[in-house]
């Protein structure tokens, strides 16, 4: 089975390769280092049977890729960074490793790819994704861009999103930063014991809850929030009554 690797980094790439020789039944057919470099590969080559992809690389995503050209492969991805869970389970992906990555971890995925395979090895991007099952893991940390620096921000450190001008910011007690969600996408990935969202701009964190309004509607005031008031729409007030008591 055909397999190609998408990593920026040269010694991980590497590694991968090692840890790849392992397993006959697989065969390197290509290693890709960025995003221009990847669009040429798949533009120029068969679709492989299997990719493992960095997401985070030094001219781009990963995604960028895969949005621009159709590819028809199962992925794997593999990156420090677990902020892209959600996007990664609708582009193909049967699994998702953080590195470094074990080679038992890395063993239990490829097994998990064979498990998907149709008997005739033949399938389209549709079917791909029905057989794919979503993993539901939670969002702990994401990655905002700052210039051209790269921050970490822990989801405990954010008071709220919001979306305002069709972007969506997260506030955290020192500044705002714009990420790369919905607040549709956040709401399936953020931990719902301390995550709730009280309308369809905000999403708040219980731990940055100041005060509770009441009269004459619920309005939330956090610790560190933009200027627009927060309230709770009506249709959402008794699910978030209920969120507070958990």
């Amino acid at each position: 089975m055909k397999t190609v690797i998408i990593e920026d980094e040269k010694p991980a790439a590497r590694k991968l390769e090692r840890l790849l020789s392992e397993f006959t039944d697989l065969e390197l057919v290509g290693t890709i280092h960025s995003v221009e470099e990847g669009m040429q590969w798949f533009e120029n080559n068969g679709a492989p049977d299997l990719i493992f992809s960095d997401i985070v690389l030094g001219d781009g995503l990963s995604f960028d890729i895969f949005d621009k050209i159709s590819v028809k492969s199962f992925i794997i991805y593999t990156t420090a960074f677990d902020q892209y869970t959600l996007k990664a389970f609708k582009l193909n992906s049967i699994d998702y490793l953080l590195k470094p990555i074990m080679s038992e971890d890395l063993a239990r995925a490829i097994e998990k790819f064979k498990s998907f395979l149709p008997s005739d090895i033949q399938y389209n991007t549709q079917e791909i994704k029905s057989l794919i099952k979503e993993d539901k893991q939670k969002l702990s940390r994401i990655l905002v861009k700052i210039g051209y620096n790269l921050k970490i921000i822990q989801t405990a450190e954010v008071t709220c999103f919001f979306s305002e001008n069709k972007i969506v910011y997260l506030q955290t007690s020192e500044r705002t930063y714009p990420t790369d969600f919905t607040l549709d996408e956040l709401q399936e990935v953020l931990e719902e014991q301390k995550f709730f969202r009280v309308n369809r701009q905000f999403i708040v964190n219980s731990d940055y809850i100041k005060n509770i309004h009441t009269s004459p509607f619920y309005k939330v005031e956090l610790s560190a929030q933009p200027e627009e008031e927060i309230t709770v729409s009506r249709d959402r007030l008794k699910d978030f009554k209920d969120w507070l008591c958990k």
